[in-house]
């Protein structure tokens, strides 16, 4: 199937089903296919809409009792399935059919797998996998700038094809590269493709909250309502009668409340959120259960007129394929759904199985399998104890913890990734010309393997599963106690967000009870200082009492060590003013060198016991 472009914008749980629909449809207003129809009209044009989202470069399939299933190689060749069945199924004459196929951004993200195409070079195997897939356009998430805009410049440049990407709230004029590709029209608000004798339109759009949670540097994203709207505004007046949103807000809950504002979209396709959605009759991949279903698929919002609008998304990691199957009349009014709409899992096994992809096999699953491997088969210490990366849990309404983790308490892995921060800091320092940090921090969020690493080995590939990104070690110099303060009130403020941090040099209580800092999400301004900590200690010296009460030195300043990206005002982190100085290490470097160096390769019970050491502790 092949689809022509035409033009480019210029300027992108519970156990049953059946109770996540009654509890949701308050919510996000849940109804049956039927209320989705605009139109009591025949059906013109049958449009099939086949997506994903939060890939995040999974491209290896996993394995399950019954088989191998997800993976990329497995995903194209499901991919490829679902369209050519989709254009021959049916025998109305009378009856257009068209397929598309949309992702909705995180295409890639930070890790072993990644690291073999950054090893590698332009093109990443993401960009080789994803354009054999053949997307008709693909949608901007937060992740994709995690590497910064020219690694995202070289993950486009890496497409044979000229698939477009799709936002209309980024403006991406202040980086080169990417101005580059916007002028190319590789970089879009929108884009229109004729498919099956139709034209359709595809409006992108990503989180505001970007510049706080990603590396976008000199990228700008703006409102985004106004900006899709003026997209759907400009498709309409030419005349496009079939317009789909394809945004990556964080999860399907902003999409719906975006939609309440908009009108003159049809179908809304969300990502960030990699909730699952799925029907009664929709196999499951292997690990998921009727629990792990968020709602019904689709789910569905009213826009600004009072039109219901389909919802979908998938769950990530190429786990899923999206297929919402949308009958339109001859003036573009929705008639209905189609009764395949669902989500169709990857597996290479059962009824549903598929062959995995010969060409992506030999491309891309072949050389990234032998990366993996290489970094698998070099051990870098041994430790006498499970070490706890796990995300944690809070209980609902609440931000008690119910389970230890790096983004809801101190952990031992938490430990051991502040350590190795700070660590990394104090070899380098010398050179690079600044004071000796006695203290270290890492944002939670910036710790990714999410699960418990059991004791004994610990490889290569462990320190890129723990620390993915490409965050670079960094000093900053003569931290006052008051900005100290202000930066551990900043670590405690929303419990179970990935802003909450893990300490080296520094001890102290919080209480979840007391004012917690306020922080703007998408500007990171702040309306209340915060009261939660207490009782902190840098070195054995009190700086804060048990009151909060500055009892520190006069004249007393700390030099902190943390990643550039918390520097930078990631997750809204505020340092105070002056700047911070790069030592020349990545934190998955300075991990690998403090077990082998710091540790002499040795993960101790002593150093590092099961509940962590006491750093900082829950009133």
């Amino acid at each position: 199937m092949k689809t022509t472009r035409v033009q480019a914008g210029i300027g992108r749980r519970t156990v049953l089903i059946a109770a996540v629909i009654a509890l949701l449809a308050g919510l996000v207003g849940v109804a049956p296919a039927a209320a989705l129809a605009h139109s009591a009209g025949r059906t013109d044009y049958q449009l099939t809409i086949l997506h994903n989202n939060d890939a995040e470069t999974t491209l290896l399939a996993s394995t399950s009792v019954d088989g191998p299933y997800a993976g990329i190689a497995y995903f194209t060749a499901l991919m490829d399935k679902l369209a050519a069945k989709a254009l021959a199924s049916g025998r109305d004459p009378g009856v257009k059919k068209g397929v598309i196929k949309l992702s909705s951004g995180d295409n890639y993200l930070a890790g072993a797998q990644f690291n073999a195409s950054l090893a590698k070079g332009v093109p990443f195997y993401d960009s080789i996998g994803m354009n054999a897939v053949g997307y008709d356009a693909i949608g901007i998430g937060n992740h994709d700038f995690d590497f910064g805009p020219d690694t995202f410049a070289d993950f486009i440049a890496g497409f044979s094809s000229r698939t477009p990407f799709v936002s209309a709230n980024l403006d991406v004029s202040g980086e080169p590269r990417l101005a580059a590709l916007a002028a190319a029209h590789r970089i879009v608000p929108s884009v229109v493709v004729r498919e099956g004798g139709e034209l359709i339109g595809i409006v992108g759009a990503t989180t505001p909250t970007l510049p706080t949670i990603s590396s976008p540097r000199n990228v700008i994203a703006t409102s985004v309502a106004p900006a899709v709207q003026r997209e759907v505004n400009r498709l309409t007046r030419r005349g496009i009668n079939k317009i789909v949103l394809i945004s990556h807000l964080q999860s399907v809950a902003d999409d719906t409340a975006l939609l309440a504002g908009l009108h003159g979209v049809d179908v809304a396709i969300s990502g960030g959120g990699s909730e699952l959605l799925a029907n009664p009759a929709d196999a499951l991949a292997p690990g998921d259960t009727s629990a792990s279903v968020y709602g019904p698929y689709p789910l569905t919002a009213t826009d600004a007129t009072g039109r219901s609008i389909p919802v979908i998304t998938t769950e990530g990691d190429y786990k899923y394929i999206g297929e919402l199957v949308v009958n339109f009349d001859r003036r573009g009014n929705v008639v209905s759904l189609g009764s395949a709409s669902g989500a169709k899992r990857v597996v290479g096994f059962g009824a549903d199985g598929v062959r995995a992809d010969r060409f992506v096999t030999r491309k891309v699953i072949k050389p990234v399998t032998a990366y993996v491997a290489a970094l698998a088969a070099n051990v870098l210490a041994t430790s006498d104890v499970p070490l706890n990366g796990l995300r944690g849990q809070t209980v609902a309404g609440t931000e008690n913890v119910a389970v230890a983790g790096i983004r809801t308490a101190e952990t031992n892995l938490g430990d051991l990734a502040a350590d190795a921060v700070l660590w990394e800091a104090q070899q380098r320092a010398a050179a690079y010309g600044v004071d000796m940090p006695t203290v270290g921090l890492q944002n939670g969020g910036g710790i990714r393997n999410a699960s418990v690493i059991p004791a004994g080995s610990i490889t290569e590939l462990d320190t890129f599963n723990i620390f993915a990104f490409a965050n670079f070690i960094a000093v900053k110099e003569d931290m006052t106690a008051s900005q100290l303060k202000a930066v551990l009130e900043t670590s405690v403020s929303a419990v179970g967000n990935g802003r909450y941090a893990q300490w080296s040099g520094v001890s102290f209580t919080y209480d979840v009870a007391a004012q917690a800092r306020v922080i703007d999400p998408t500007n990171c301004a702040v309306s209340n200082p915060g009261s939660r900590v207490s009782g902190v200690t840098v070195g054995g010296v009190p700086i804060f009492d048990a009151a909060g009460v500055d009892v520190s030195p006069a004249g007393w300043t700390v030099d902190v060590a943390t990643i550039a990206f918390t520097f930078g005002g990631g997750d809204c982190y505020a340092f105070g003013p002056g700047g911070f100085t790069t030592v020349g290490a990545t934190y998955q470097q300075a991990l690998a060198h403090y077990l082998v160096a710091g540790l002499g390769g040795h993960i101790t019970a002593a150093a590092y016991p099961v509940g962590g050491n006491g750093r900082f502790t829950l009133k």
